[in-house]
């Protein structure tokens, strides 16, 4: 049956007339706009009701001023492949939005009715057809009033596979900072970006009620196609938008003393990384374990600080020299020590590397190559 009305889909927009070129076979991933039909917004308002917490339009005069404003390089808000009330296939008609659409010509109707058909089928049957490993849910949505600026920040949690139980791993970002991963991705995957829509730029009623539910359902939407496509799953700045904001965070409340504050984020970045992969190298992996080897240490939990340091030299392996592994060697020798663990293969690992000049003596700390390192 999809094949059908894949078909007739086809068939009806060819007719319409040569203006629009097809998408492409990526394009028919993604039939589902990342805009909210009028019934769905109530539901999602109503999902989100008890976290949702903003001031609306018609209180507040300087709507206009949440930080959504575009770089240089940004798009224009008009743009079909940005906008947040998009049309059918992630297609928007500039100057146009859901509540102001008007009815489209006696020719268009059944080619409209045709794409809500197979939207409605690709939503019955995405899970099999476009298989995703990880679920995206806005738990809550906040004004935030930092002057001269206001913001809403959108906290997010990641679902991944494991226990039921298990606490999701959440992010919070801005809309500018979604904005920044759709325009960075579409200067570096033209392809693949242009199927796959992002809600526009708005003037005005940027707190309301609808606005921030069809944002929270688009973003859900976006995030979520991104992971449907391989080639953009693996895409450094996917997993700099997931996890950098966390590691700068913990990094700097370590360095300030609030370690338990610190090994909260630093757990959060490891749930993250281990959920996304990690396909630029092991650095920030490491860097996560070092940090919460730290915060366990200092928070006296030996245990907890030797188990990390045993999974950052089971990554490490045989690599050297690298800058990490005399650090870890260290670590685990004086934590086991002090827990009357065993620590002579780790105690001959490190001696080699002293005696082969390949790391000063005594090593540097965890803690301080967690200070000199800089994130990027």
């Amino acid at each position: 049956m999809a094949s059908r009305l894949l078909h007739r889909l086809r068939h009806a927009l060819a007719s319409d007339g040569p203006g629009e070129a097809a998408a492409g076979p990526e394009a028919e991933q993604f039939p589902e706009s990342s805009e909210l039909e009028d019934d769905d917004a109530e539901g999602l308002s109503s999902r989100l009701s008890g976290t949702l917490s903003f001031t609306s339009a018609e209180d507040d005069p300087d709507d206009e001023d949440e930080d959504d404003e575009a770089g240089p390089d940004s798009p224009p808000s008009g743009d079909g492949t940005s906008g947040e009330d998009a049309g059918e296939c992630g297609k928007t008609e500039a100057g146009t939005s859901v509540l102001e659409r008007s009815p489209p010509p006696d020719g268009q109707r059944g080619s409209q009715l045709l794409a809500r058909q197979l939207q409605d089928f690709w939503k019955k049957s995405r899970n099999t057809l476009v298989p995703q490993r990880l679920l995206f849910e806005v738990t809550s949505a906040n004004v935030v009033k930092d002057p001269p600026s206001k913001y809403v920040l959108y906290t997010l949690a990641v679902i991944g596979p494991g226990p039921p139980d298990r606490q999701p791993a959440q992010i919070s970002r801005r809309y500018s900072d979604f904005e920044r991963l759709h325009r960075n991705l579409q200067r570096q995957f033209r392809g693949p970006m242009a199927a796959i829509s992002f809600p526009r730029k708005r003037l005005r009623r940027n707190f309301t009620a609808e606005t921030i539910a069809r944002r929270s359902r688009a973003f859900e939407q976006f995030l979520g196609h991104l992971q449907a496509v391989p080639e953009l799953r693996h895409a450094p700045d996917l997993h700099d938008f997931f996890v950098l904001p966390e590691l700068r965070r913990a990094q700097s409340l370590t360095c300030t003393g609030l370690y338990r504050e610190a090994l909260a984020l630093w757990a959060n970045a490891w749930q993250l990384q281990t959920q996304l992969g990690t396909p630029s190298g092991p650095d920030r992996p490491l860097l996560t374990l070092a940090g919460l080897a730290v915060c366990h240490q200092e928070l006296e939990d030996p245990g907890e600080a030797r188990a990390c340091s045993e999974k950052a030299l089971q990554l490490l392996g045989d690599k050297r020299p690298h800058p990490f592994l005399a650090p870890f060697l260290e670590a685990h020798v004086r934590l086991s020590w002090r827990l009357g663990l065993d620590k002579r293969q780790t105690e001959a690992q490190l001696q080699s590397l002293q005696e082969a000049g390949l790391t000063p003596i005594p090593p540097p700390s965890l803690k301080e190559l967690l200070i000199k390192e800089v994130l990027d």
